[in-house]
């Protein structure tokens, strides 16, 4: 990857592991909290999205509006999927499931459907975040009798999670890198959607979304800011690098996720976990030198 999309990948990890950490600690209703996020994140985006890149509205095509509508419902989806995720599992468990699915199954659609290249150097990467994710998911103790609800849970979920991330990635991808969608104009617009899909139940629940509001207004705010900001770096990156190449690169937010569920969270096991950060980075490494 050029440079330049490998600096905004790393800068996204950072703030997309962070925003995260919020998210696992938001104890409101999971609806109420991505109604909230969405709500927000618009609120604050729409303004300078719309100064910087309001004018390529005039011409987006009718497959940049779909894509905009498909994108919206996806995140519905998924930020439901991840924050229920987050309820019934670890944090150690569930993203870094979620976040090695999805590049998975993403970098091989964007190469069999999109037709992205698949050199030698971007399948080694693949292949070594696929294995830190194992490795960091628990590793061969998994198939030794280590299958608790709460972990069993956890894969479930995150795996989940993970063919959710493929989809708003391909789909997201596909709008910035070949339909020629402005990154901050499209994902702004993709949260407003999310918040419009959202509100009937918003409404009914009033109740449940002042709770929410007073009980995690930390991570509410956390999430609204930092979430959009993470995913324009990379919806970015994207129109720089190709999708299969941007999209495990990304998880190098692993390492930080890593390090703050078994310190922040002691979620214990900090070698492993450390020793497959390492094989994402390693991971990353190819992908950054991929051309």
């Amino acid at each position: 990857m050029p440079p330049l999309a490998t600096a905004l990948v790393l800068t996204a990890a950072l703030l997309h592991a962070s925003w995260n950490l919020l998210l696992k600690g938001a104890r409101g209703d999971a609806v109420s909290v991505s109604w909230l996020t969405a709500t927000l994140g618009t609120l604050v985006y729409a303004p300078v999205a719309l100064l910087l890149q309001g004018e390529a509205l005039a011409g987006w095509s009718a497959a940049v509006w779909l894509a905009v509508l498909v994108s919206g419902v996806v995140h519905v989806a998924y930020f439901i999927t991840l924050q229920r995720g987050y309820r019934a599992a670890d944090l150690s468990v569930v993203y870094p499931v979620a976040r090695g699915v999805g590049p998975l199954l993403t970098a091989f659609v964007a190469i069999a459907w999109l037709g992205e290249p698949a050199g030698p150097l971007s399948l080694a990467g693949i292949a070594l975040v696929v294995c830190g994710t194992f490795t960091l998911a628990g590793g061969f103790a998994l198939m030794r009798g280590g299958w608790t609800p709460r972990l069993r849970a956890g894969l479930g979920w995150g795996a989940l999670t993970g063919v959710l991330i493929a989809a708003y990635t391909v789909n997201d991808g596909h709008a910035v890198r070949t339909l020629g969608a402005a990154p901050l104009l499209f994902y702004m617009l993709s949260d407003a959607c999310r918040a419009v899909i959202l509100t009937p139940w918003a409404m009914r629940r009033a109740g449940a979304v002042r709770t929410a509001m007073r009980q995690d207004w930390r991570a509410v705010v956390g999430v609204a800011l930092l979430s959009p900001l993470a995913y324009v770096l990379v919806l970015q990156a994207m129109t720089m690098a190709p999708i299969s190449h941007v999209a495990p690169a990304r998880e190098v937010s692993m390492l930080i996720a890593a390090f703050l569920g078994a310190r922040v969270l002691a979620e214990g096991e900090l070698a492993r976990r450390l020793a497959g950060a390492a094989l994402i980075a390693s991971g990353v490494a190819c992908l950054a030198l991929a051309r």
